[in-house]
C-alpha cells in the first residue's frame, strides 16, 4: 500500500529494521490501513506489543496504568472461574481479533464458544481469533471514547452478543446484550447480580467486582456455574460437537 492510501505523515521512524521492506514506513498513531496491510506491518515489529486498528485508523498502545491492569486481572478471573467449570468454552487476554477488513483489536478479555461447539469464530493464520467472540470485556481509562463509541459500534456490527466495558474514570460496568438489541443492557436482577444470557451461569456481583472483593466475586461466579441454567447450557454444547 502506497502512502497516498494512508494518513500523510512523516514516518515515526526510519524502516531500517532488518528483513522490513524499504518502500513500507512502520506503524504510527493516525495511519489510515487496511486490516490485512495493519496486520502485515505489525506482524514485522515485534517489539511493538499493543496496536489496534479501529475503523481503517491505527491506535499504538500507551503504557499501562496500575489501575487498568488490576482491573483486567479481576475480570479475567472471573471469566476464567467459569470457562474452568464449562467445556465447550474458552477464553483469554490481548488476543489479537481480526473483524472485518477495517478492524482488528485486542480485547482486555474474551470468551468464546468453541467453533467445535457451534462458536462463531475461527482461526486465521492458525492462531490469530477471525471474527467475534461472543463475549468481549474491555477495561476503559484513556480508551474510554473508543470503547463506549467506535469499538461498540464495531463489535455490535461484527457480531459480539455481549459487550463488557469496566470504565475506571466513573467506576461503572456497562453490559451491552447486542442480541437483544442495538441499546438493550443487562441490568442487575432482584439479587444484586448480573447474569449472562449468552452464557447461563455466568453470574456477576458488579458491586462486588467495582470494590475489588474478588473473594465475592468468585463465590458468586461458583454459584452460577452450580445452577440448572448452567447444567442445561453444558448439555447444550456438548450435543453440538
Amino acid at each position: 500500500m502506497s502512502l497516498t492510501a494512508e494518513k500523510l505523515q512523516k514516518p515515526r521512524r526510519a524502516a531500517t529494521l532488518p528483513g522490513w521492506p524499504a518502500d513500507v514506513p512502520l506503524l504510527d498513531t493516525g495511519y489510515h490501513l487496511s486490516q490485512p496491510e495493519f496486520h502485515r506491518r505489525y506482524a514485522l515489529m515485534p517489539e511493538v506489543k499493543r496496536a489496534e486498528l479501529i475503523e481503517g485508523v491505527v491506535f499504538m498502545g500507551s503504557p499501562l496504568s496500575r489501575a487498568h491492569s488490576d482491573a483486567t486481572f479481576a475480570i479475567s478471573g472471573w471469566l476464567h472461574a467459569y470457562v474452568s467449570e464449562t467445556p465447550g468454552t474458552s477464553g483469554g487476554n490481548g488476543a489479537s481479533t481480526i473483524l472485518d477488513h477495517d478492524n482488528e483489536y485486542q480485547p482486555d478479555a474474551h470468551l468464546l464458544i468453541e467453533p467445535r461447539h457451534g462458536g462463531q469464530t475461527s482461526l486465521s493464520e492458525g492462531k490469530y481469533i477471525k471474527g467475534a467472540p461472543e463475549l468481549v470485556a474491555e477495561v476503559a481509562l484513556s480508551s474510554l471514547a473508543h470503547d463506549l463509541h467506535a469499538k461498540r459500534d464495531v463489535y455490535r456490527r461484527n457480531g459480539v452478543r455481549e459487550y463488557i466495558v469496566w470504565s475506571l474514570p466513573d467506576a461503572r460496568l456497562h453490559w451491552f446484550d447486542f442480541a437483544a438489541g442495538d441499546e438493550a443492557r443487562i441490568e442487575t436482577d432482584a439479587r444484586g447480580l448480573l447474569r449472562s444470557r449468552t452464557f447461563p451461569g455466568l453470574w456477576l456481583d458488579a458491586a462486588a467486582l467495582l470494590a475489588g472483593d474478588l473473594k465475592k466475586v468468585l463465590a458468586v461466579a461458583q454459584r452460577g456455574v452450580a445452577s440448572a441454567e448452567h447444567r442445561n447450557f453444558m448439555k447444550k454444547l456438548a450435543a453440538a460437537r
